[in-house]
């Protein structure tokens, strides 16, 4: 890594990417760790999924988000975060993010070590289709969850 400063108007690569409705600008990208600043509108969500490779977290700036774990334990709980939070999920756990607050939510998001994950997000920015984002995040050691039975 080289040492400076990304600006807060600045990006890794000057990329920013559209992933399932929020807005992801890259902040550093290292073998050892990517972290990203996150816009999350009100209704989107990231399913749950687990990252068999990487440590994840999340330290809230703004407004709130729901954090569902155990969905692949069979039982799920679900907690609140908010200004000033930090969220920590573990590899091989799984995780849902929703935002159900009736606001945007702003963030920043870390995973270690970086692993795939860049190019996951360049691969997945403005895909709509569920099916080709479940197709690509797995090629890129991200795991989606079936989802629960409607019965």
């Amino acid at each position: 890594m080289d040492f400076g400063i990304t600006p807060s108007d600045g990006h890794v690569g000057e990329k920013a990417w559209n992933v399932v409705g929020h807005v992801y600008t890259p902040k550093l990208h290292t073998p050892n760790v990517m972290i990203w600043h996150a816009q999350v509108p009100d209704g989107t969500f990231v399913p749950p999924h687990i990252h068999p490779t990487q440590d994840e977290w999340i330290y809230m700036l703004t407004g709130d988000l729901e954090i569902e774990f155990g969905h692949d334990e069979g039982h799920v709980t679900a907690h609140q975060a908010g200004p000033g939070d930090m969220v920590r999920m573990p590899k091989g756990k799984s995780h849902g993010i929703f935002n159900r607050s009736g606001a945007e939510a702003t963030c920043v998001f870390g995973v270690a070590p970086s692993r795939k994950l860049f190019d996951l997000f360049g691969a997945l920015d403005d895909v709509t289709d569920p099916e080709e984002l479940v197709r690509l995040s797995a090629l890129h050691e991200v795991d989606f969850l079936p989802p629960p039975d409607a019965g």
